[in-house]
């Protein structure tokens, strides 16, 4: 037998590093057979719109062909929605995927890349399938970004930095003159990436906008989606917007024609004025309905952060699987974080109004904590993308 031959009874194997990396898990759905809300995967409850529908159907004649394997058309189209230069943005698949992307294009293996926690599910999956380093920032004990610890995290070592604003799952925002203070510290080699995935339901007006940040900070990036507030999280489709050099990394890492021809067409008609308008009074009705349950959750007792996604976040402590079963008997599927607390999707006002009579039944225990003030462990089952 030569050497090169395989010998019997071998099996390949995976890279060591990555043993017990966390499984990708999406937020739970109904079971079959029975009728209940999902709101688990902070989803638009919103059907998509006719002329989005129609721009689908019209790209499916073409579905035999690849599509436009840089999205030009779209890009072309954020461009112009944002005032900023096409080579300064990328297209992919859905914000999660750009970030994927990112890590591999700037992070290796003992490279160390930062964030707070608990964040977005998927960074840590995203670190180490990338042999990198994750370091973990507890939030603090609010459910804000501690950004002065972050900071103060960076080392030679540290090559990209996510702040998830508003922040997945505690739906906080950080304020813009503590973001200028942490973009100052940062060294320039050092990539900060602004994911924004929730950014069109933000009401504070003291919340930055990446956007206007990353104009004159070459090692910014903002991340942004249209599976939120455009209601296509289904077809997957995200956009990045940095300096041509970043974006041009990004790129690299890319999987060809990952971001397919139906989520292109429909993205481009979403930014339509007409569409978009229509599907910005839709972000509006959610951020009503939102701040209608915040009332709801504090009148009831709950000392809750104030939430500015789609999404509220209720800190549950210990009770959290309990409360999450309770909530599912009811008749709607929420995300539980074992131990911590439990995310709640703004859905139909129906579903909202059966999570608020299990909120109203099972109020918060006297001395519930936040499980902000300590670091977790990496996760045992991520969520859906941001």
């Amino acid at each position: 037998m030569s050497d090169s031959a395989p010998r019997p009874g071998a099996r390949p194997f995976p890279r060591a590093d990555l043993r017990g990396i966390p499984t990708y898990k999406p937020g739970r759905r109904p079971a079959t057979g029975r009728r209940a809300y999902k709101l688990s995967s902070n989803e638009s409850p919103y059907p998509p719109l006719p002329s989005v529908l129609d721009a689908i159907a019209q790209a499916s004649d073409t579905i035999h062909r690849y599509p436009d394997l840089l999205s030009s058309d779209l890009v072309a189209a954020i461009a112009h929605r944002f005032g900023v230069p096409e080579s300064h943005v990328v297209v992919g698949c859905g914000s999660v995927g750009l970030a994927t992307q990112i890590v591999q294009a700037f992070a290796g293996p003992g490279d160390e890349v930062a964030y707070a926690w608990r964040s977005f599910e998927a960074y840590p999956i995203i670190v180490q399938v990338a042999g990198a380093v994750s370091i973990q920032i507890p939030l603090r004990p609010d459910g804000v970004h501690d950004l002065p610890r972050l900071a103060a995290s960076i080392t030679p070592k540290t090559r990209v930095v996510f702040i998830c604003n508003p922040n997945n799952p505690t739906g906080t925002v950080v304020g813009a003159d503590a973001l200028l203070r942490f973009l100052d510290a940062v060294p320039a080699g050092c990539l900060v990436v602004l994911d924004e995935a929730y950014r069109e339901f933000v009401t504070n007006p003291d919340s930055p906008d990446g956007i206007t940040l990353y104009r004159d900070r070459p090692n910014v990036v903002v991340l942004r989606t249209f599976s939120k507030a455009y209601g296509l999280a289904g077809l997957r489709v995200g956009y990045a917007i940095a300096q041509p050099e970043i974006v041009d990394s990004i790129r690299i890492t890319d999987v060809p024609f990952s971001t397919n021809a139906l989520g292109q067409a429909a993205a481009l008609a979403s930014l339509q004025p007409a569409a978009e308008a229509e599907l910005m009074a839709r972000v509006q009705a959610t951020v009503s309905e939102r701040e209608r349950i915040v009332a709801a959750l504090r009148a009831a007792g709950w000392d809750i952060p104030q939430p500015e996604g789609n999404f509220v976040w209720l800190p549950t402590g210990d009770r959290t699987e309990s409360f999450a079963a309770a909530c599912e008997a009811a008749g709607v599927i929420v995300r539980p974080f074992a131990g911590e607390g439990v995310r709640v999707t703004i859905g139909e006002p129906e579903a909202n109004n059966l999570f608020l009579d299990v909120a109203r039944a099972h109020g918060p225990a006297p001395t519930a904590p936040t499980a902000h003030g300590a670091a977790q462990p990496s996760p045992s089952g991520p969520d859906e993308p941001a």
